[in-house]
């Protein structure tokens, strides 16, 4: 009798909400939770201003969200802006609450929800923008303090510049080899280095593709590590100059890289031995010593060589490289927020957000939970909860609820034996410290916020609202879950939809530009980045629809294969960038695969209902 085994999967939304990310505790990140919001709010009971130090804690705590690895450089946007949002909400919101009626009251933030909703879809600094936006909005309108709105928001972003300051002061690992100011951008460039490497050893087998795309998210991140805030527009520092030239030299032995493994041919384990000793050389800011060279036996072999040439060539100088990014005009920054994908989640938002306030404002009005009043609780959840940012809907719903459960009960623990204030406060600071490593999952995250903000409300002179922040959750995620499956104006999927145009247009541009063989390399880098960058965002909304509930997931279904075939078409072009160097002509090969992939992606723009791009039906 012959026994079958039968295979068991969880459903993609499920799977979801119980994947976490891996990694190395962040002890750097660590530290500086702990010395942000707990420090802040104990000086702040000392003074006597037990009210301002809880908003600088929340705008500490906020930030501490958004606290992500990286350069010090990129941080100073990633965490300060969100902030500057944060405070005008709170000063949008104090104002409202003051002089506006419920109604008045909700329909206001309902717009500020659409409003920043369309934002949000700009990129992932402006979805914290508009995150916090909301969020303050709320609290400013809901949360009973003395002091006025312009208190407020200096207490608020007080507490985010003080942990931007404890980033930028602080050593990490690693930030010590050479010059003290580059931290994450010493490792980011590197990694790209590696990610070279890895993908030249895989050349030839099954990882390749996946190597490919390790490659895009090194190259990706370290573009957004050195193309951080700075006093001047250029380089203004040797070393910096020099890091620089470093980063721009990765970028033909990139696009090498890219060729061979397009080729599908194995190459020796020698060739990837001088991109890992580039990328020891840029850890430890030393020299490169000489690099073993490769076969030139094909175009790909002779510019990979050519490459390791020209980088050891750059190493040894101090000159700055453009980065090869494009700047986005104001806009091309508007069509994105007020495009098919900014429109729907700022429709999206704006509902969740105005039907929380206004379920809110009822059941305040209605005294039900007696003398707590902490209405700004659901909106301000409601925000969280409609975040794509943060996985499929039924993750983000599923994960809420266990970890404010969660938090609530490990609060209620605590607050039962911790002296007050005095034990508040270290509980503060220690859930402080427990963010950066609690953002690996939302779950997680929403406990270690939860008991922090359960914490806040106490020190604050309100009595122990576990009850109440659970019942308030659980609203917040009902509510979430109908208006996420509301039908909407327009074609659901907007926004993969756009990122999915996003790339084709920039596949499109960068094919062109390569069969025209235009001897502008810069200009031909900045495509081939943007085409791998468009790729790499339209994958990820991809991959968060993917998981959703069926009735949700069907609505961009077959947008996968399309991001596939772009994808496919973006490494032909590389190759035939790489072979057009070498010879001046495209082979056979060449010709037939683009005319493939061309066709097969109208094919597929067909099914998705993706608009039409005008690519080259001719080689």
């Amino acid at each position: 009798m012959s026994r079958r085994t039968v295979a068991f999967s969880l459903p993609p939304w499920l799977a979801h909400a119980l994947r976490a990310q891996r990694g190395p505790v962040p002890w750097s990140a660590v530290t500086r939770g702990a010395l942000a919001a707990g420090p802040l709010l104990l000086t702040a009971v000392l003074v006597d201003r037990t009210s301002l130090g809880v908003l600088a804690a929340l705008g500490a705590m906020l930030a501490g969200i958004n606290d992500r690895p990286g350069s010090r450089r990129a941080s100073v946007k990633r965490l300060g802006g969100p902030a500057v949002a944060g405070g005008a909400g709170l000063l949008i919101g104090t104002a409202a609450g003051q002089y506006l009626g419920a109604v008045p009251l909700t329909l206001l933030l309902t717009g500020i929800g659409l409003v920043a909703g369309g934002l949000s879809a700009i990129g992932p600094v402006a979805s914290g923008a508009g995150t916090q936006l909301l969020v303050a909005s709320a609290i400013g309108a809901g949360m009973p303090l003395p002091e006025p709105g312009w208190q407020r928001a200096l207490a608020f972003l007080a507490g985010a510049a003080w942990l931007v300051g404890l980033r930028l002061a602080l050593p990490t690992p690693g930030a010590l080899a050479g010059d003290y100011r580059f931290d994450g951008e010493r490792d980011a460039v590197a990694a790209v280095y590696d990610a070279i490497a890895t993908l030249l050893d895989a050349t030839g087998g099954p990882e390749a593709t996946a190597r490919r795309a390790a490659l895009t998210a090194a190259l990706d991140h370290a573009q957004d590590a050195l193309a951080g805030p700075r006093l001047r527009r250029y380089a203004s520092s040797a070393a910096e100059r020099r890091l620089h030239g470093q980063y721009a030299a990765a970028l033909p032995l990139a696009e090498a890289a890219t060729a061979l493994a397009w080729a599908g041919e194995a190459v020796s384990a020698r060739a990837g031995e001088g991109p890992r000793r580039l990328a020891a050389a840029v850890r430890d800011n030393t020299h490169t010593g000489p690099l073993p060279a490769p076969h030139r036996s094909g175009p790909a072999l002779r510019a990979l060589d050519d490459a390791l040439l020209h980088a050891a060539d750059a190493f040894d100088q101090a000159e700055g490289s453009d980065l090869h990014t494009r700047r986005q005009t104001p806009i091309d920054l508007l069509r994105t927020a007020f495009g098919a994908g900014g429109r729907e989640y700022g429709l999206r938002v704006a509902l969740c957000f105005g039907v929380s306030v206004a379920v809110a404002q009822a059941l305040n009005q209605s005294r039900w939970n007696g003398l707590h009043e902490h209405w700004y609780w659901l909106p301000a959840t409601a925000v969280f909860l409609v975040k794509p940012d943060l996985g499929p809907l039924v993750s983000r719903v599923l994960c809420r609820a266990a970890g404010t459960v969660l938090g609530a009960l490990v609060f209620a623990g605590f607050a039962a034996v911790l002296p007050r204030p005095e034990g508040l406060v270290a509980l503060v600071a220690l859930s402080g410290a427990l963010i950066p490593v609690a953002t690996r999952h939302f779950a997680a995250q929403t406990a270690v916020v939860t008991v922090l903000v359960l914490s806040l409300v106490m020190v604050g002179g309100e009595p122990q609202a576990s009850a109440g922040r659970i019942g308030e959750t659980l609203l917040a995620c009902a509510i979430v879950l109908i208006v996420g499956h509301l039908p909407m104006p327009g074609k659901r999927g907007g926004g993969v939809r756009a990122r999915l145009a996003a790339a084709g247009g920039a596949a499109h541009a960068y094919l062109v530009h390569v069969l025209n063989e235009s001897d502008d390399r810069a200009a031909r880098w900045t495509l081939r980045r943007e085409a791998y960058r468009t790729l790499a965002e339209a994958r990820g909304a991809i991959a968060v629809s993917a998981a959703e509930l069926p009735a949700l997931a069907r609505h961009t279904e077959g947008t996968d294969e399309v991001a596939a075939v772009l994808e496919r078409l973006v490494d032909t072009t590389t190759a035939c960038a790489v072979h057009l160097d070498d010879t001046g002509r495209l082979t056979h090969r060449h010709i037939d695969q683009l005319a493939e992939l061309l066709e097969e992606f109208e094919r597929g723009r067909g099914r998705v209902g993706l608009r039409a791009i005008e690519l080259p039906v001719a080689v």
